[in-house]
């Protein structure tokens, strides 16, 4: 029979500190995305919990950010298929832009997407350093994953739709 040595114990600890980690992680995560707060375009609320029955897309993103601008259509695409089941949730991070360089955009572009500006620096509180970043939010309120980058225009449409069907009878 084997024995441990120091290395191994080591590895062992390791592990379970980083599985610890990665679980407090999620959980944090969780509970910042089923309470977050953004703020509209013209500075009111707006909460997760608002829009409960609805799979939602919380869509950090600004006006400068070839890849999410390249997912937009799609994703307005999948809000004139399924408009009760989806949402999606265009927060504006605050990177570079402000709410009225938003309210620009949306102007301009016409999707039909709850515009929002991240006065709660919740992108940050979920870790996020990068844009595209993304937050999905199922039915009943729940957190379910964050995704960081883009699969495309297409990549990204199948992702999400993939998951209304998870959540909704009679999508395939």
């Amino acid at each position: 029979m084997k024995t441990l040595n120091y290395t191994h114990i080591s590895f062992l600890i390791l592990a379970f500190l980083l599985i610890g980690c990665a679980s407090e992680q999620n959980n944090s995560a969780e509970f910042i995305v089923e309470n977050a707060v953004f703020a509209d375009l013209d500075g009111n609320e707006v909460s997760v919990s608002d829009y409960k029955g609805q799979l939602i897309l919380i869509d950090f993103w600004e006006s400068w950010c070839g890849p999410c601008l390249q997912v937009f259509p799609a994703m307005e695409d999948l809000r004139q298929e399924f408009p009760d089941e989806f949402q999606v949730f265009a927060v504006t991070v605050g990177l570079n832009e402000g709410p009225e360089d938003a309210r620009r955009f949306a102007e301009e572009h016409g999707y039909d997407f709850v515009w929002l500006y991240d006065e709660n620096e919740i992108f940050s509180q979920l870790g996020g350093q990068g844009i595209p970043f993304k937050a999905y939010v199922d039915p009943d309120g729940n957190f379910i994953k964050l995704e960081m980058g883009s699969h495309g225009r297409q990549g990204d449409y199948n992702r999400a739709k993939e998951l209304l069907a998870e959540y909704f009878e009679g999508i395939n």
